[in-house]
């Protein structure tokens, strides 16, 4: 009895999940090749990204690494908030790097769930 409940209990779970969205006009291979935004793959794909950027909303940091691939920067802040930061161009490590690259910011709850959206400088 305690297996069934412990498998019925699994596969909710996994019914539950959310399935990764889909992106148009959106290349996210090149995009998750183009670390810091150094190539401006990421800048071309900008509006594409900011139209759609409401399809992140609720992804865990897990799904969010699939679709965009590991973050530029992240930043662990109180309460267990999470920052993860793409830059779209001209970041630091780039050749030509601007003083105030535009960047896309996610942020993620305690419980890793992205619950904050933004393209900013």
């Amino acid at each position: 009895m305690k297996n069934f409940l412990w498998l019925s209990f699994f596969f909710l779970l996994i019914a539950c999940s959310k399935a990764l969205p889909k992106f148009e006009n959106l290349d996210l291979e090149n995009w998750r090749n183009d670390k810091h935004g150094c190539k401006g793959v990421r800048l071309k794909s900008q509006e594409a990204l900011n139209a759609q950027k409401e399809k992140l909303l609720a992804l865990d940091e897990t799904k969010i690494m699939k679709l965009l691939g590991r973050p530029d920067e992240n930043e662990l802040y109180k309460r267990n908030q999470k920052f993860y930061r793409y830059y779209l161009h001209g970041s630091l490590h780039c050749n030509d790097s601007v003083s105030s690259p535009l960047k896309l910011i996610l942020r993620f709850n305690a419980m890793g769930l992205c619950k904050e959206v933004s393209i900013e400088p």
